[in-house]
């Protein structure tokens, strides 16, 4: 009943509100109609790693118009200037859990703890003051992968384009779809403490109908578990391209979590956009995705990561194989978007700092930065399949823009420090 009235609630306000309707995409706000002339000191083109003095940027009605040396600046217009800073699009997180956050110290290491504690209204207000922080931080855009229950992450989604709170663009993937049990041991008087957390889909027909409900409910990727710890079965290549197959049929892409080498092998071998983790893919897996044009989100945890999120063994061997992992995926030019799995909380931090924490670890791998900024804006906007939207500075895309006070070509860590951040044309933070 309660998420019922929630869902009812959002509706109505969607429908009838005239504020609402001022702030849709489809209506832009008096803010963004309006003409911005941003001075950028350094613009950086994260896609050839090459940057250019005193460029202005022209945006209007929420999109970029003009980019150049020598654009005209009208005298209506809003003036910006950013000429002490580096401006490049916005970044893209493209796995993340907004509407999720687990605790050690309240859940210890098991995840269903979380899953099970809150309710959806809870998850979605949870989602909204995640999807704030991200966006302050400089991610204009996410790939929210699920663990959402019983779909907040629509709603969340829906409100962002309505204006109702603010947020990145958002491609959510609704419920997991999974082989049996998912990613929980199931006890057999409780059978149905994995849902609405996961679809349990093992036959084909059982996977065509989750791939229909997901897509009837919101969902704009489909997220699947091939390899579901603690499971000892997973899904074949045979399932995964059914899976492909029927996501497509609502233009769906698919994106499989595997961590194991057979896992993450089923996956690119069944032909999924994306391989989440893939922990422990061997070279010749990584082959094999870089043959069928498999983006690897590999979701790069640190040891503080991987000790927050309750992993088993030992950290240091764990975050040495994701080190190592990450590294052989470069080498082998695999196509890499920037993910971060930060679905867990730490006293001192927020979501967004956790989620940029991980750039620890692509320096660690000697990742050069060209290469992260192209995952974490370039590969990820192709990914997503919103290129032809956003993810670039160029005249006819969205005008989703950061600037940082250092180049983040010669120090990554310089996004760490973004201070100026627009989403669609309207300015939502300043130095």
């Amino acid at each position: 009943m309660q998420e019922t009235v929630v869902r009812f609630l959002l509706t109505i306000s969607i429908c009838v509100s005239p504020g609402v309707a001022q702030n849709s995409p489809e209506t832009p706000t008096p803010h963004a109609l309006q003409t911005t002339i941003i001075k950028a000191g350094l613009l950086i083109d994260p896609a050839t790693g090459t940057s250019s003095r005193n460029e202005v940027i022209r945006v209007e009605a929420g999109k970029i118009t003009a980019v150049g040396s020598a654009v005209q600046i009208s005298s209506d217009a809003t003036v910006v200037d950013l000429s002490n800073y580096s401006v490049l699009p916005g970044l893209f997180d493209a796995h993340t859990h907004l509407c999720l956050t687990t605790d050690r110290r309240h859940d210890g290491d098991n995840f269903a703890n979380a899953v099970y504690r809150e309710s959806t209204a809870y998850r979605a207000l949870e989602g909204a003051a995640n999807a704030r922080d991200m966006l302050y931080a400089g991610f204009t855009t996410l790939r929210d992968v699920g663990n959402a229950g019983n779909y907040p992450d629509t709603d969340l989604r829906r409100a962002i384009e309505a204006g109702l709170v603010e947020g990145p663009t958002i491609i959510n993937a609704g419920r997991i779809i999974a082989p049996y049990g998912g990613q929980v041991q199931l006890q057999p008087d409780r059978r149905e403490l994995g849902e609405p957390e996961y679809l349990y889909a093992d036959t084909h027909d059982e996977i065509k109908k989750a791939v229909r409900e997901n897509a009837h409910f919101g969902a704009k990727v489909i997220k699947i578990v091939v390899d579901p710890y603690p499971q000892p079965y997973m899904y074949s290549v045979e399932d995964i391209r059914y899976i492909v197959t029927e996501a497509a049929k609502s233009g769906l892409k698919v994106a499989a979590h595997a961590t194991s080498d057979k896992g993450a092998r089923n996956a690119a071998e069944g032909g999924v956009a994306s391989i989440e983790h893939g922990y422990e893919m061997s070279d010749e897996t990584l082959e094999i995705a870089k043959r069928n044009h498999v983006v690897l989100v590999g979701t790069d945890l640190t040891e503080t990561a991987l000790r927050e999120m309750g992993f088993p063994g030992d950290l240091k061997q764990w975050h040495a194989t994701i080190v190592h992992r990450l590294r052989r995926a470069y080498e082998i030019g695999v196509t890499m978007a920037y993910g971060t799995d930060a679905d867990y909380s730490l006293p001192g931090s927020t979501r967004s700092q956790l989620a940029l924490s991980l750039l620890d670890t692509w320096k660690e791998a000697h990742i050069p930065p060209k290469v992260v900024l192209q995952a974490l804006t370039k590969n990820a906007a192709e990914l997503l399949g919103v290129d032809k939207e956003r993810g670039a500075i160029r005249p006819g895309l969205a005008a989703d823009l950061i600037a940082t006070p250092a180049n983040p070509l010669d120090d990554i860590d310089a996004l760490r420090h973004v201070t100026f951040v627009m989403k669609g044309g309207r300015i939502v933070k300043r130095p």
